[in-house]
């Protein structure tokens, strides 16, 4: 078997291996802007519940609020029956 090398098929195979990286190049990109785009959707979506508990903290202020549904049993340690 006899294989001769050309100076188009080292040309060719150059521009093939060049553009595999800049399509692999692209998608990384891509794949970058897309966690991004999500990190950042995150990020205002916490801001935007911190500024909710902000203003409604900001609105209750010295108010005081009783939870419901409470069972807790409390007994007084320091209580004695006076006869």
């Amino acid at each position: 078997m006899v294989v001769e090398a050309s100076v188009t098929g080292l040309f060719r195979t150059i521009l093939i291996v060049i553009g595999v990286l800049v399509i692999l190049r692209i998608i990384g990109r891509t794949l970058i802007a897309k966690r991004n785009i999500e990190a950042e959707k995150k990020l205002k979506e916490r801001e935007r519940e911190f500024q909710k508990r902000k203003e409604y903290v900001r609105k209750n202020e010295g108010r005081t609020s009783v939870l419901g549904n409470s069972k807790i049993q409390a007994d007084d340690a320091d209580f004695e029956e006076v006869n």
